[in-house]
């Protein structure tokens, strides 16, 4: 959990660079209020405080990092609570969750605050920030219809000088972070590299095959909470698969959800929706990839009887 916070800082300093006191809004409240249901949850469930193993740090700063940057900040208390109550204590703590806590407590104040977490919600009229008074380059992609690519906003999007959730704009932070995280193997590589290069190869036969889109390939790449859901929330070592083949399938899936959301739904990102759904099936991808033991198949694996009865 601490390397994941040390893969997080340069996120956390563009963040911070890019949006200011609004992601400093988001990240205080998330965090706090993380860390409060902790304590709470805890107390409520006769358990040892868990604050020191520093994984309700780490949601706080994901959920915060998947907010928009104008949000109340009663989105992220509510979405703190339900993280941790919902989408962790409830299914019996740490290492028991099934799906990411972060993207459930998103989903939850998505669900109860849609005017605040809409597209709309991160435009802000007259804000002293120029960043935050312009639509997202993936909602301004979605309306502008059969639209060249704006080869223009390439690098803003890798640096982060755009519009969106306080986390997710800069992809070299994010690709900086995640780097740290595979080489101190706190994340396994599979899934991130599964997911990116599935992102790629259909946005890249859309680009072949399909009408002109304002995203190419990079554009993909680079908007959005794609590197970001790769690296930090993909990776989720509870909710994602244990086998090196189910994590190849694990990536590969949330990467053809986030392009098929993207393309087909009404929301101009996906990576929400798409780790939550391969979550749910992770369970019958560890099923279905278990290693072959050597000399033998798994499905001969015998059971522990006694007399016939188990």
């Amino acid at each position: 959990m601490i390397d994941v916070l040390i893969g997080l800082a340069p996120v956390l300093v563009a963040a911070v660079a890019v949006f200011r006191w609004y992601a400093l809004k988001q990240i205080v409240v998330c965090l706090a209020c993380c860390l409060l249901a902790e304590a709470i949850f805890s107390a409520m469930r006769r358990r040892a405080m868990s604050l020191g193993d520093f994984s309700a740090a780490v949601t706080g700063m994901i959920l915060a990092f998947s907010l928009p940057p104008s949000a109340p900040w009663y989105v992220g208390a509510v979405g703190s609570f339900a993280a941790i109550g919902l989408g962790k204590c409830a299914f019996g703590g740490l290492g028991q969750n099934i799906f990411n806590p972060a993207m459930v407590g998103r989903a939850f104040v998505m669900i109860c605050f849609a005017s605040a977490m809409g597209a709309s919600a991160y435009v802000i009229p007259g804000a002293s920030l120029d960043v935050v008074t312009q639509a997202t380059p993936l909602t301004a992609a979605k309306s502008a219809g059969g639209a060249g690519p704006d080869w223009s906003m390439l690098w803003p999007l890798f640096v982060g000088n755009v519009n969106g959730s306080v986390g997710e704009t800069s992809a070299l932070a994010c690709l900086l972070g995640g780097l740290y995280l595979c080489f101190r193997r706190a994340a396994k590589w599979e899934i991130p590299l599964a997911m990116l290069a599935t992102v790629a190869t259909v946005a890249g036969l859309g680009d072949w095959l399909g009408p002109r889109h304002p995203l190419s390939v990079l554009h993909h790449l680079t908007g959005g909470a794609v590197m970001l859901g790769a690296f930090f929330i993909a990776t989720d070592p509870v909710s994602s698969p244990l086998t090196s083949g189910g994590r190849w399938f694990f990536g590969a899936g949330v990467g053809a959800l986030v392009m098929l959301m993207r393309a087909y739904s009404g929301y101009p990102e996906g990576v929400m929706f798409s780790v939550l759904l391969m979550n749910a099936l992770t369970p019958l991808i560890n099923r279905a990839t278990i290693p072959r033991p050597l000399g033998g198949s798994h499905r001969a694996i015998p059971s522990q009887t006694t007399n016939g009865a188990p």
